[in-house]
């Protein structure tokens, strides 16, 4: 469950389209950190690229997590994409709009996963929290994840951890890698579910 990234920028996003378009390589400014204060949680506003009519892509901004369902009263800020195809599939449930139509690609420089049994203790409080681990792309400044949108709200899609994940968190985000931004975006995007090829570097964030 992906609660935690840390995105481009607007301005960034839409520097690395141009770049994209002006030399047909994405090029992302180098970052001498992580500062926290950028990190997106649910309710944050986060860029992404979407298609516009003309078939090209373009930077626009959402609001991470859908409306809740009707009596839970919490967002949904993650999509299973079983989920997802097997509503797409039957042409009911929240997400069947959303995944036929409305997916796009959310660039970012690392996400995060809250270990399922390791406690560091809390800076704020003192207390012990889950420690919390971040995952990037070796060999890339940023990255792409699948997601979704609708009504100026996003979702994260989710898929089975690989093997670099699965001993952190017993699901992962749907991370593409070189050439696999038109795929999700295309007819068959269902083939990227599998994630285990994908290679990511996991390190402790403290």
């Amino acid at each position: 469950m992906c609660q935690r990234m840390c995105p481009l920028s607007y301005d960034e996003a839409q520097e690395v389209l141009e770049s994209r378009e002006r030399t047909g390589l994405a090029q992302v400014d180098a970052d001498a950190g992580f500062d926290p204060a950028r990190d997106a949680y649910p309710g944050s506003l986060v860029p992404a690229y979407v298609r516009g009519e003309d078939g090209r892509l373009m930077t626009a901004t959402f609001i991470w997590g859908f409306d809740a369902p009707s009596g839970t009263g919490r967002p949904v800020f993650n999509t299973r994409i079983e989920t997802a195809v097997a509503q797409l599939r039957d042409g009911r449930g929240m997400w069947v709009d959303a995944i036929a139509r409305g997916r796009c690609l959310v660039p970012i420089r690392a996400f995060y996963e809250g270990h399922a049994t390791e406690r560091v203790k809390s800076e704020r409080t003192g207390r012990p929290v889950r420690r919390q681990y971040r995952f990037r792309l070796p060999g890339t400044r940023a990255f792409l994840l699948a997601g979704v949108c609708a009504d100026g709200r996003l979702s994260i899609v989710t898929t089975e951890p690989n093997a670099v994940v699965s001993p952190v968190h017993n699901r992962m985000p749907l991370v593409l890698g070189p050439g696999e931004s038109s795929v999700w975006l295309g007819p068959g995007f269902e083939v990227l579910a599998d994630r285990s090829r994908i290679r990511l570097t996991a390190e402790p964030e403290r």
